[in-house]
């Protein structure tokens, strides 16, 4: 297919106001890394309702189901994904509103609006199989988001690693921005542990907050390694410890992270992380360290078929957005297969902003033209 077809457009229309209901259920059901569990309910019994037949809900709370091939077995399938997850930890559900085109929301385009995208291209493309082409697993993924540490795509690619061809995610702000680079992240707990007391009649034991401090002063002396073009980042994103102003503190806590879309350089990153733990700990405090989360860079992929992949989402966005596109690093569900070699590209089917944050936005008048972009892609030779 060389363009996109009248009844696509049509359909494109015509499944608006639907789309619209669709993201409003969705953002009523709250849905943190690793308690998707209402999320995945309600995305498997959508999926029953619209014909369906074979869907199911893994341990990971993973949400898949198929067309033209099937789930189990050992023919190769295209895999397509968008994440029900959130990065906000409430539990309750999230405020909602609507105004002069916009749904505000957390996590209304994050990932939201990509996954009800997902769901009602999924629906056109059951009912309007294409014929003579590889299957499509559709899957609504989970843990994605933070310390959600990417579980649902791993888990994906541990039941049908060997039978994936090509892996799409969905999960951008905007249609013209294509990732096909992994950026890989480590992420640590660090909690230091001291004698502490009382402020004045024990002055002069350590103090974990102090010991802590200077273990980040140290952290971010570090020179960021570089190869070629790569970039690499380090963050302490949240601290804590203490228990009065009149006390010692006795224990401190952080959440360090470094990334890099190069993998010798997150390597290095790491022996430095290492090191400056040492160093802290031979001054005489306890120190433990716990990897929450790890995320890998790309591997050695097929660079003729990632291309193939990659050109078809160009033809896509130019021909049904008209916008052109261009090419960025991220850490998203694709460092997975891309660590393993599998080709796999992330873009978006919506327009938002303010992602990871309370006052998120989508533009609704996006989602047309998200639609028409996801179709012609699923159905682009």
């Amino acid at each position: 297919m060389k363009a996109i077809l009248p009844a696509m457009e049509e359909y494109a229309k015509n499944v608006q106001p639907e789309l619209l209901q669709l993201i409003r259920d969705l953002c009523a059901i709250p849905a943190p890394s690793n308690h998707e569990e209402k999320r995945a309910e309600f995305c498997r019994d959508w999926f029953l309702r619209n014909g369906f037949a074979d869907v199911r809900v893994d341990e990971a709370l993973n949400v898949f189901t198929s067309v033209g091939v099937g789930i189990d077995g050992s023919d190769e399938l295209n895999l397509m994904m968008a994440h029900t997850d959130t990065v906000f930890p409430d539990t309750d559900p999230l405020p909602f509103r609507e105004e002069g085109g916009f749904m505000y929301s957390p996590g209304v385009g994050d990932d939201t609006a990509n996954l009800a995208v997902l769901m009602v291209c999924a629906r056109y493309y059951r009912e309007h199989p294409a014929a003579g082409r590889r299957g499509i697993l559709f899957v609504a993924n989970s843990g994605e988001e933070g310390l959600g540490n990417l579980k649902g795509s791993r888990k994906i690619m541990e039941t049908f690693g060997g039978r994936v061809r090509e892996f799409v995610s969905l999960d951008a702000a905007c249609m013209n921005r294509l990732v096909t680079r992994a950026v890989g992240s480590h992420r640590y707990r660090v909690t230091v542990r001291t004698e502490g007391g009382h402020s004045f009649a024990r002055f002069g034991n350590r103090n974990a907050i102090h010991s802590l401090a200077t273990m980040i002063s140290l952290l971010y002396s570090v020179k960021v390694p570089e190869v070629g073009d790569s970039k690499t980042t380090y963050n302490v994103g949240l601290i804590s410890g203490g228990t009065s102003v009149n006390t010692i503190a006795q224990s401190a806590e952080m959440m360090y992270e470094y990334r890099s879309d190069n993998r010798s350089c997150l390597e290095k990153m790491e022996r430095l992380f290492l090191s400056t733990v040492e160093t802290i700990r031979a001054t005489g405090v306890e120190i433990e360290v716990e990897k929450v989360g790890d995320r890998p860079c790309g591997g050695e992929v097929d660079e003729t078929r990632l291309a193939v992949l990659r050109e078809r989402y160009r033809a896509s966005v130019r021909e049904t957005v008209g916008l052109e596109p261009f090419d960025g690093a991220s850490s998203t569900d694709c460092n997975i297969p891309l660590s393993l070699g599998v080709p796999a590209i992330c873009f978006g089917v919506c327009r938002s902003k303010g992602a990871h944050t309370r006052e998120e936005s989508l533009d609704t008048t996006s989602l047309t033209d998200g639609c028409r972009l996801l179709l012609d892609f699923l159905y682009r030779d």
